[in-house]
């Protein structure tokens, strides 16, 4: 069975760093797609960004220039480093990961972690 665990979330002032992790285990035979989604109460859950084949990257408008995304396929692990963060980043950061398992091809997602900007 697959998981996702995701850890680095908390508080910090705005203008501040934080750096996301999210492991995946589980019997993973090749990593299509990872990335990271954020949701607000009363909001649908919005792309943050995304890397593929570990190289690949793709990011929301809002968070260009101030998050990085990387990705160590060999420890199946994403990473999210986020600077200058603004109090409209305050959110339930989520993993999310389209792997190839015994299964076959399928999506998965972490159980998130909160990340509150205060100004």
């Amino acid at each position: 069975q697959v998981h996702l665990v995701e850890s680095g979330g908390g508080l910090v002032q705005a203008g501040g760093s934080v750096r996301l992790s999210c492991v995946a285990s589980g019997g993973i035979f090749k990593i299509n797609t990872m990335g990271w989604y954020r949701q607000t109460p009363g909001k649908q859950r919005e792309l943050v960004a995304t890397i593929s084949s570990g190289v690949t990257t793709n990011y929301a408008d809002s968070v260009k220039g101030r998050f990085t995304i990387s990705g160590d396929n060999a420890k199946n692990t994403v990473y999210l480093q986020m600077n200058s963060l603004k109090p409209e980043d305050t959110a339930v950061y989520y993993c999310n990961a389209d792997l190839i398992t015994v299964r076959g091809r399928n999506t998965y997602w972490g159980q998130g972690t909160q990340v509150t900007v205060s100004s």
